[in-house]
């Protein structure tokens, strides 16, 4: 098992900010993975997250909703959205009623690049993690916040 204790080379007063510290560790190895797997697909992480969002809604969303439903949060997600409609993958619709609201949909090559994606060799990274362990650190993750 690793310690990432000796990948960044040092010492932690108490085992809380070394937990802190793991846990922006290792959410960064996490994020580069990611950020990795979803090159050859030409999109961002939180790209891929605005397509799911829009895959799973029922109707047209609100940018506010994709914003507010997103994993990582982020201040430029309509530039994100921007890029994803410059490629094809969303539709803007204007409100007919409220010309500063917009709705999002998801056009059907977004639809193909997330079934594209999601044949994607994707690494298990929490291949050493039975259920109850994975379970465990989703429950203590929710209690820290």
């Amino acid at each position: 098992m690793g310690d990432f204790s000796k990948d960044i080379n040092s010492t932690f007063p108490n085992n809380k900010v070394k937990a802190m510290l793991n846990i922006i560790y290792t959410a960064n190895w996490i994020n580069s993975y990611q950020n990795s797997f979803f090159k050859p697909f030409k999109i961002s992480s939180q790209q891929y997250n605005i397509l799911r969002i829009l895959k799973g809604a029922d109707q047209p969303l609100k940018v506010q909703t994709i914003k507010e439903r997103m994993v990582e949060r982020s201040p430029n997600t309509t530039r994100l959205m921007d890029k994803l409609c410059a490629k094809g993958l969303i539709d803007r619709i204007p409100c007919p009623t409220d010309r500063r609201v917009v709705h999002i949909i998801i056009t059907i090559e977004g639809v193909k690049l997330l079934e594209t994606i999601s044949k994607g060799k994707r690494k298990d990274i929490f291949k050493n993690l039975s259920e109850e362990e994975a379970l465990q650190l989703s429950d203590l993750l929710d209690k820290i916040r």
